[in-house]
């Protein structure tokens, strides 16, 4: 998919500072900026690298000029305190973004395209500018690296303790700033020199720090000057990363950008669209071992994020041995039945969590979905072992406070513990206190014991299921506890201590969505109707109803505030699949219902997709118009579930899903923003072809 901003949206600096592009590379490293390539974020740079320590920005940004005898003209550009300098960003005529950000600047009749591509697989980044047009009199173009050389959760200043030292290198020059941290290779093509100059530039400021609370000033470090000569030349090349270059710019970029332009190619419509998206987050960190980032910036691998996002980036997507390869890890770090919350390089990992464990059994159920013959055979041999282990772990106890009680109910969690998906803490306290017995953690309990049920007859064994007397005693018990039945019916939250949470949250829906549901089928349709009428936005669900006292509407301010928030009110896109899974169970006219629930999250897929981080889905929005994106700017279980949402509307109404994905390209084609002729075209391949007005 395409997305190209005219010069009006360019230079509507208010929304194009909170346009964000991003690159990955398979390894965990990224390359993240606004569309001016002027970073809002300590999390942006040109190089954001995983180390030993964790991922560090190391090449923050580039200020870049053309220079000639009489005339200079920089078109980069940072911000500082009150003001954007250089203001490069005045001669910007266009940014285009496909998978690789391509920014366009005129002067006078001549143009100048940057494009940046990190390559698969290794640590570096390519960038080429092209020069067009006549009457340019600059014969150079001048750069000035800026590094930061630290963790991408911290900032740096001016200090005594950087190397400032370069070491020439063919085309350009290799620094070490600190000890401990990898060296970088900067390197030009052709006539490339370099000048070293040390210097700080101070006070650079990121914006979207400043309204998160956080400290937003910083120096960055220039090692010197490198100058590209144009000589009668159209393009120019600069790589950047953490070992030497030996092959030719030129050539590497040719075959690195064909192939990356290959696989975008292939990538059709909607859902082609997402599943392209989604292999940002899947990641070889270098320890042999797959992982899935929660999201970009700043989250790392996360069990539970993994397993909720496994089958729509990896099973939906055509992946499937990437998918089987995670939960093969998964499997591997797992201790008594519990799946790391968060896994470290050093094997250091926190379980935390009663429901990653969970999730492993949905995520083993949608390869068997995928693959109904050979799926039964892997499972047997891979699997079955782990799920058997968490159903022992879970019935033994997991402490004091994770147990199943007398009427095969699964409590989890005490008043200072947050241990579901819904964990935000503020002074060390939940916010939403879930301890207990929490409604979706009791509706995966179930659907995993089914699970290993059904697998026990498959395998002629016996020694860790439920028999069919026990999960019904089990589905009594949870509808004795958590059913509601006035305003409608439906299913309170937390039951604890014999009192009912009775607020209205989206986690009920997994007692109808899961594969297994827990609740009888007379009930089901209450559960959805609820959740359609008090929590179903365009982007997602709201994680309370907007009734309940404790609503919130927005998410903003410091982290405090938005911690607070969090789970309040908050709309998440990734509830969204569970949603649609319940809503078919339940439907009696599935194109219908199809139609209805494409049509409401139409602005999901079209417009906010040139928002935020452009072509991906953010973490969160607020919870009443106009819902303004949050969070990560790309979040892996936002866009996993997205795609296993339009998966399964695509499988079970595939004539209104083909309608609607027609309309969708049409919108995305034309799409006009503000009051300002701020304006984003997006081109959305169908069917092998481009769409557009």
């Amino acid at each position: 998919m395409r997305f190209l901003f005219d010069k009006a949206a360019c230079q509507n600096t208010r929304r194009a500072l909170r346009r964000e592009w991003l690159l990955t590379n398979g390894l965990g490293d990224y390359a993240s900026s606004s569309m001016l390539n002027c970073n809002t974020r300590k999390y942006h740079g040109l190089l954001v690298a995983h180390t030993p320590y964790g991922r560090h920005v190391l090449l923050s940004a580039l200020e870049e000029s053309l220079v000639g005898e009489e005339r200079s003209f920089c078109f980069s550009v940072r911000q500082h305190p009150m003001t954007l300098h250089p203001s490069g960003h005045q001669f910007q005529d266009a940014f285009e973004f496909d998978r690789r950000p391509v920014f366009t600047y005129r002067f006078g009749n001549a143009r100048i395209v940057r494009e940046c591509l990190l390559v698969r697989g290794e640590t570096r980044l390519i960038i080429r500018w092209s020069i067009t047009g006549s009457g340019l009199p600059p014969t150079l173009l001048r750069l000035r690296p800026l590094l930061a050389y630290r963790s991408f959760h911290s900032l740096t200043r001016e200090n005594a303790h950087l190397h400032v030292r370069t070491t020439p290198v063919a085309g350009g020059f290799s620094i070490t700033p600190y000890d401990g941290l990898p060296s970088l290779y900067v390197q030009g093509d052709g006539l490339c020199r370099f000048m070293p100059v040390p210097d700080w530039y101070r006070d650079v400021e990121y914006q979207m720090e400043h309204e998160r609370g956080f400290d937003y000033k910083e120096d960055l470090f220039a090692p010197g000057i490198v100058d590209l000569p144009l000589a009668g030349r159209t393009s120019l090349y600069l790589t950047v990363g953490t070992s030497l270059c030996e092959e030719d710019i030129e050539t590497l970029w040719a075959r690195e950008s064909a192939a990356q332009d290959a696989a975008h190619a292939a990538a059709d419509g909607m859902i082609g669209h997402l599943a392209a998206v989604g292999n940002d987050f899947l990641v070889d960190e270098g320890d042999g071992r797959p992982s899935v980032l929660a999201g970009y910036h700043w989250f790392d691998a996360w069990g539970r994020d993994a397993l909720i996002s496994l089958p729509g980036l990896t099973f939906c997507a055509g992946r499937t041995q990437a998918g089987l390869d995670v939960l093969g890890t998964m499997a591997h770090e797992m201790k008594d039945g519990l799946v790391p919350n968060y896994l470290t390089p050093d094997g250091a990992n926190a379980y935390n969590s009663a429901d990653a464990s969970l999730w492993f059994a949905f995520a083993v159920q949608s390869y068997m979905a995928t693959e109904p013959g050979q799926g039964l055979a892997w499972v047997r041999e891979n699997a079955w072992p782990a799920l058997r282990a968490i159903v022992r772990g879970f019935r033994k106890g997991h402490g004091p406070t994770v147990f199943i009680d007398g009427d095969g109910l699964l409590h989890a969690g005490d008043a200072t513990t947050q241990l579901t998906w819904m964990d935000a803490t503020v002074d060390g306290r939940p916010v939403t206190p879930r301890h207990g017995c929490p409604v979706e953690l009791n509706a995966l309990w179930y659907n995993t014991l089914a699970l290993t049920t059904y697998l026990d007859r498959k395998f002629g064994e016996t020694d860790s299921t439920a028999d069919g007397m026990q999960l019904k005693r089990l589905r009594k018990a949870f509808e004795q506890r958590f059913y509601v039945a006035e305003d409608g019916g439906y299913l309170g939250d937390v039951w604890r201590d014999g009192y009912l949470d009775k607020s209205v949250r989206p986690n009920q829906i997994l007692a109808v969505s899961l594969p297994f549901p827990i609740l009888k089928k007379t009930l089901q349709a209450e559960v959805v109707e609820c959740a359609r009428d008090k929590l179903l936005t365009p982007f997602g669900l709201r994680t309370l109803c907007p009734d309940d006292e404790a609503y919130c509407r927005i998410y903003r301010g410091d982290a405090k505030s938005r911690d607070l928030s969090y789970h309040q009110g908050t709309v998440w896109p990734w509830l969204l699949g569970h949603y649609a899974d319940a809503l078919l169970k339940v439907a009696r006219d599935k194109n219908g219902a199809v139609r209805a629930l494409l049509d409401t999250v139409t602005p999901l897929l079209c417009d906010h997709l040139s928002e935020a981080g452009i072509g991906s889905i953010s973490e969160v929005f607020d919870a009443t118009p106009p819902y303004v994106p949050n969070g990560c700017i790309s979040q892996a279980w936002s866009v996993a579930e997205c795609l296993r949402m339009l998966t399964v509307l695509k499988t079970a109404a595939p004539d209104v899903y083909a309608h609607w994905e027609k309309e969708a390209a049409f919108r995305l084609a034309c799409t006009s923003k503000g009051d300002t002729a701020d304006v984003c075209h997006a081109f959305l391949p169908v069917g092998g072809k481009t769409i557009a007005l």
